[in-house]
Order: structure tokens, then sequence, then C-alpha cells
């Protein structure tokens, strides 16, 4: 191959880059860095977290021998390196896309991926599960577990480890230290690293002693072996503080994590070991694109951007800048800075999602009202309980795929107790790029059953504004007792209008159009858009119908919903989110339990994980743009009526 051509066109497997040489390998680094910066500049992505473990990846693949040697990637946000170098660079540029290579491991897409991933913490679980499941089977193929210091906050990361240390199986744990989780690392453990990375010259001359001791001649396997047992008997007495030796792990780091050699030297000797073992790499996010190393955070997870520019809060085409409409995150940004504003007892918690769940001014305002307790869901909804019990109005502000990691604490520590805790449920429904694991569809129906709890689904700025202030006034005839969650989309929010204006009634929703119609159709309020270009396109098609704002999931004004049903012939339930268990399915149990005259149908997600697309492209797949929910309205119509 010449020197000047690309390596990395040519590799479709790991064997394909084991025997380049040093200067290659970091020629390879660098077209890598240059193939992830273009295509999330295109597509978007996770950015700073994968230019961070470019050489680690390299290093990986070389020492150990991937499908057979397994390699589970914690949460999975940092895996493009690791499908670049098995085969799927021809595949890259759709990385993404519907249809399109999945920015997360999937064992469906290659056997390289061992496991699929998408939130944080799970690792080094599942990593030894398998590593468990190879030796029952007879098997004597590697493990490895690859996990962020901000993964590492979850409690599920510490249960891991306890039982890897039972166990005594050689589990490999690469811990990947950048002091970066997606917001700055918080607490204790962000401290304890950064004393382990004290220890580095120790392990620099443990590295040069132990290959000078193994080179003596005739004596150096023996002198070696002795010398082993001294340093595991003054690490006892002297490295007792160790959590990870304390757990029966050996512990080997820090070591520099963009040194592709340094790496293999001490991989290689890791391989060799019978025991569960820690290697504390140290990385950069954002290595070799300035903009993300000065700014990790907001180059974590990224759309579209210029790469000689960076982000920028506008896009420029030849026709001038493109501004792009208010999201929702914003709407509730905005509204939580005037709640704190008014009221003293309002508190905000997040799970190391400050910027993504628009908190940063909240923080900036109110500092000593504000938390981040890391990657642990569970530990923020007790957390925040703990607060309500004392009279204090939190505020969880939280993905709506990541709420399912706390489902316990939601049922029994916030409604059993029926405290006063408020959920935003932000990316709740169809969520752009990331796939299945990021998709937030199952909150109405897991949360919908659970007693005294509150769901609201605002349609637009204004309304989710007056649902937020409603959730922290004080408990009485107007707000009840328990906890109260407020889901709405990753999604620009539509011009208000005055049905969104008026104030809440409980268990009521409101009509955007009433004039008679025969047909009604009620939806969740993040379908606003969709369900009135649905209306129109009925109308033109001589079907008039009557819109519904929901706004309360739970609980229902029974009585108010079942008399509305026996006002039309036909009563459409629309939801973004999951037909089994939603709202869809009690609205036509309640219209069979009170015998309403109207016909029900109902219009949601069906029984499948949603995979890869923009929202705009699950909406349309799913029949719940316009178009799908007037063509399935017109049908089922059609079909009443001959009935």
């Amino acid at each position: 191959m010449h020197e000047d051509e690309p390596l990395l066109p040519h590799i479709q497997e790991p064997m394909d880059f084991r025997n380049l040489g040093y200067v290659e390998l970091n020629r390879l680094a660098a077209e890598i860095r240059q193939t992830i910066v273009s295509t999330v500049s295109k597509n978007g992505g996770h950015l700073a977290s994968n230019l961070g473990v470019v050489e680690l990846t390299i290093a990986l693949h070389r020492v150990f021998n991937s499908p057979q040697d397994k390699i589970v990637w914690d949460v999975g946000h940092q895996c493009y390196t690791h499908k670049l170098l098995t085969g799927r660079y021809s595949i890259f540029p759709t990385l993404r896309q519907c249809g399109g290579l999945s920015g997360f491991p999937k064992h469906a897409e290659s056997p390289h991926d061992a496991f699929d991933t998408g939130h944080a913490s799970t690792s080094i679980s599942a990593a030894l599960g398998l590593l468990a499941g190879e030796r029952i089977k007879g098997g004597r193929g590697r493990v490895i577990a690859v996990i962020g210091d901000g993964a590492l906050t979850g409690g599920l990361a510490y249960e891991a480890l306890s039982h890897a240390g039972q166990l005594g199986l050689p589990l490999v744990v690469i811990l990947n230290d950048n002091k970066m989780s997606i917001s700055p690392n918080v607490g204790g453990l962000s401290k304890y690293l950064s004393r382990l990375s004290m220890k580095a010259r120790y392990q620099s001359f443990r590295r040069k002693f132990d290959a000078m001791a193994q080179r003596l001649p005739f004596i150096g396997d023996i002198f070696f072996d002795a010398v082993l047992r001294l340093k595991r008997a003054v690490k006892a007495v002297f490295y007792t503080d160790n959590f990870f030796v304390d757990l029966g792990f050996e512990y080997v780091g820090p070591i520099e994590g963009h040194h592709i050699q340094r790496l293999e030297q001490v991989l290689q000797d890791v391989r060799k070991l019978d025991r569960p073992v820690v290697v504390h790499v140290i990385t950069r996010k954002g290595k070799g694109y300035g903009f993300a190393e000065k700014d990790p955070g907001s180059y974590h997870g990224v759309s579209s951007f210029s790469v000689s520019a960076g982000l920028s809060s506008e896009r420029v085409t030849t026709d001038g800048p493109v501004r792009r409409s208010p999201f929702f995150t914003e709407a509730f940004s905005r509204a939580l800075l005037d709640e704190g504003s008014q009221n003293e007892r309002v508190t905000v918690i997040t799970a190391a999602m400050e910027q993504g769940t628009g908190l940063s001014p909240f923080k900036a305002a109110f500092p000593n009202r504000f938390f981040d307790v890391g990657i642990a869901e569970e530990h923020a909804v007790t957390f925040a309980a703990g607060l309500a019990s004392q009279g204090l109005r939190p505020v969880v502000a939280i993905y709506s795929t990541f709420i399912q990691r706390a489902m316990d604490q939601v049922i029994h520590d916030t409604a059993l107790q029926r405290l006063s805790v408020t959920f935003a449920l932000d990316r709740a429904g169809f969520v752009s790029d990331d796939g299945e694991t990021h998709q937030g569809l199952f909150d109405i129906s897991l949360f919908r059953p659970i007693p005294n709890m509150t769901i609201l689904a605002p349609a637009s700025a204004g309304e989710l504004a007056c649902m937020l202030h409603w959730s922290l006034s004080v408990a009485g005839p107007a707000r009840p007792d328990g906890p109260v969650m407020i889901r709405y989309p990753k999604a620009a929010y539509p011009q208000e209008i005055p049905a969104c204006a008026a104030p809440l009634e409980q268990g009521r929703g409101v009509f955007i159009r009433q004039a008679g119609a025969p047909l009604c159709l009620a939806f969740t309020g993040s379908l606003y858009p969709e369900v009135l270009d649905a209306a129109d396109r009925l109308a033109s098609q001589g079907i008039a119908a009557d819109l519904y704002n929901l706004r309360f999931l739970k609980p229902l004004d029974e009585d108010y919903l079942a008399d509305s049903m026996n006002r039309y012939e036909m009563m459409v339930f629309i939801e973004e989110g999951s037909l089994a268990g939603g709202f869809g399915e009690y609205g036509a149990e309640l219209a069979l339990r009170r015998r309403c005259t109207a016909r029900v149908f109902t219009l949601g997600v069906p029984g499948t994980f949603v995979s890869l697309g923009k929202r705009e492209e699950l909406l349309r797949l799913n029949g719940l743009d316009g178009e799908g929910i007037a063509a399935s309205i017109r049908c089922a119509y059609n079909q009443a009526i001959l009935c």
C-alpha cells in the first residue's frame, strides 16, 4: 500500500490492521477522526465521546480477538471507531439515518457488537453475564466492558462490580476516565478517581520493572513471580483505599489513553490475568477536533454543523441564516425559571442532563436550588421525594426514556406517599436519530396505572407553562396530592391559540374546534399539528371533525368524557405513545363500561420497538402524520357508516 493511500477504506475486520506499525496506526487514528467529524457534521450524532476513544479502540482490537473476545460499550455512544474497524466503513455515511447504521451497538448489525446498549451503567453487568455464560459453555473467550467515569456514577455499575469481585472471573473493565460525562461529573467518585490518577508514576515504574525482571537470564520468571508476590503484599499495606482492589479487582492505571503502544503493552499484560481487573485509562473528550476539545459538553450530542465553524445558533445557507423554531425544552426552561423566581420552594434535579433538559438558566440563577446527581435516575427520584417531604417543590427534569430506569422509585417513593414531585418528561414520544433505546413511547403505559399519579400533555408552550405552574401549586382542590408528570416532545412548539390559554380543570381537556361534527379527534398535546392537518384533510373530503386536546391523561373526569362520547358518532383517540396500555385503550374501555353511543377508534404506536429516523419520518411510518391519521380515520369512518 502506498504511504499516501488512505488506510481506513481497506479495513474490513480487525485482522486487517494487526500488522500495521505504530506510525501507520497513528495515521489510521487521524483518518478515523476525520471520518467521524465529517459524518457527524452531516448526520448529527455523538461527537466528543467518539473522538476520545479512537486510540483505545484500536488497541483493544489489536490485543483482543473480536468477536470471539467480546467488547461491551457502556451507553454505546462511543462505538463509532469500533464500527469503522469492524466492516462498516462503506455504510458509515448512513449513520443514524432511517434504515441506516445505528449510532449504538446493535448485534443485528454485526457479530462484533456483542450486546445492544443505549442507556448508561449497564456494561459491567452485561459483560459479566456474557463471561459467565462463556465459561458455563466451556469457552475461553475474554469479555471487556468499556465504561466512562460518568456512567460509573450509576448504581447498577456498583452492583455489577460487587458481583464480579465475588465471582472472580477474568472480567476486564476499562474505566474510560475523561472527567466529563454529558454534564461535568460531580460528587465523591470524581474526586476519588483524581486521587487514583496521582499514582501514574507508580504504574510507569511497575511496567518498566516488570519488563526488566522478566528479561533476567535463567532466573527471570522465578524472580518475577517473587516480585509479584511482594508487590501484592506491599499494595495490601499501602493501597488499602483502592475501592476496586477492595472489591476483588486488580487495578492498573492510570494509563495515557491516546498512546496506542502503551495501551497495547498494558492490555497484553491484562489479557494474561486470570482474575477481574480494572484498567484506568485517561482520555480527552473531543480529541483531535479543537471545538469539541474546548467544549466537550456542547459537542456531546449534536445536530448537523459546519466542520470549519463548529456549532452555531444559526445555520447559514446561500439564502441567508436559517433560524430554528423554538422547542418545547426551551419553553420549559423559561417557565421553570419564572416559577423559581416566584417560588423559593422550587428546586430542580437532573441526572447529568443539565443542558439537554434546559436547566442551565435555572442553575445560573439559583445554584443552591439546583442538583445534578450524576447518571443516577433512581437516586434523583428518591432524592426529590425527600425534598418534597420537607415541603419543597422539586422538579425532576428527565428524558422519557430514562425515567423508565426509576419505576420503583416513582411508585414506592413518590406516588405511594402522595409526595408532590413534578416530573418534566422531555423527549416524550418519537425521538429523532437515536433509535430504539431513546424513544419515549412507554411513559403513558407505564405510569397511567399508578395510583395518585397525574399525567399531563401540553399542546403549546403556554399550556406547558400553565401545567408547570399548576403542578407546583399547593395541593388542594385544584391540585391533588401526589406526583405530576408533564410529557412533551423533542419538537418545535406551535403558535399559541386561545384554547390553550384556558385554565386547567382537573381531569378535563379543552376543545380546539367544536362545531357539532359527527366525529371527534381526541389527542395528546404533542400531536396537535398533525391532528389539525388531518382534520383539514378530512374536511376537504366532506368529513367534519371536532378537535379535543386531552390535556389530562390521568386522572380523568370520566363523567365528562363519557358524556362527550355520547354526543358523537365516532370518537378517535390519537396518542404519541404505545397503543398497548395507552390512553386509547382506557378510552375504549370507558366507552364500553359506560355504554357510550360513539364508536371508538384508536391510533398510536403498535407493539414494536421503533428504530432510526427523524421524528417526522417516524410519525409518517407509524401513520401518525396528518396524512396517515386522515387516511386511517377516513377508512374507519366509512366502514362505520356502512355498518
